[in-house]
């Protein structure tokens, strides 16, 4: 991938580029913005930081040769798409680098989950997270090693900037030796889950429940 290349389609002044390490705390709000099935999740956290230490912190971090970053016309990041290239390898690494320290800034909630915060049941996942960071994959998601998350804030979306982003992401697993990858999608969000379809991913499995969608795509 050349750094800092415009998207395709009709967006002006927008470019993706490679993630730099103060790109951190912009994708952290990113993500805090988009957390709530694509809507403003700022409102159902008291701290902000939550959802990106779950969500976006680890791939930045740990794998950033796998994270590309949006910026608008005026140079700010608006949006990200971040992978693990092996998924089981990646979630070691979360649960041995990623996870004790933060396990020592939020302690484990106790009492009904059911009465939980939104911030209690993210630290939930930090202590538990074979949800969030499974130790292995499902037998049909072996032909999709690889995994992704994306987000955009509103002004960059509807304008095929996503799709540039996905597109991006999915050449550089590619190049790197996937043949292919998975991502999770809110049941709810039908506008994403239309959103995949029309990018080539199947669907593969729901969470029990039926809160989350998964989908995956050979590569390249």
């Amino acid at each position: 991938m050349t750094a800092d290349r415009p998207p395709a389609g009709r967006a002006s002044g927008f470019r993706i580029r490679a993630y730099e390490r103060n790109d951190l705390p912009a994708l952290y709000r990113i993500c805090l913005r988009t957390g709530d099935d694509g809507g403003d999740a700022s409102r159902l956290y008291d701290d902000p930081e939550l959802l990106g230490h779950v969500y976006v912190g680890p791939y930045a971090v740990l794998e950033p040769e796998h994270a590309l970053v949006l910026t608008d016309p005026d140079g700010r990041a608006c949006g990200y798409a971040v992978a693990a290239l092996d998924t089981v390898a990646f979630h070691a690494r979360v649960r041995e680098r990623w996870l004790p320290p933060l396990r020592q800034r939020y302690p484990d909630p106790a009492g009904d989950p059911r009465l939980w915060t939104a911030d209690e049941r993210q630290a939930h996942l930090l202590h538990h997270p074979d949800d969030a960071y499974p130790r292995t994959l499902p037998p049909a998601f072996e032909p999709y090693p690889s995994h992704l998350h994306i987000d955009l804030l509103p002004l960059a979306q509807g304008q095929g900037l996503g799709r540039s982003l996905i597109e991006r992401l999915l050449a550089l697993l590619a190049a790197d030796g996937s043949p292919g990858a998975h991502l999770g999608v809110s049941a709810r969000n039908e506008r994403a889950l239309g959103f995949y379809r029309h990018l080539g991913f199947m669907r593969l499995s729901e969470t029990t429940g039926g809160t989350a969608v998964w989908m995956a795509k050979r590569l390249p």
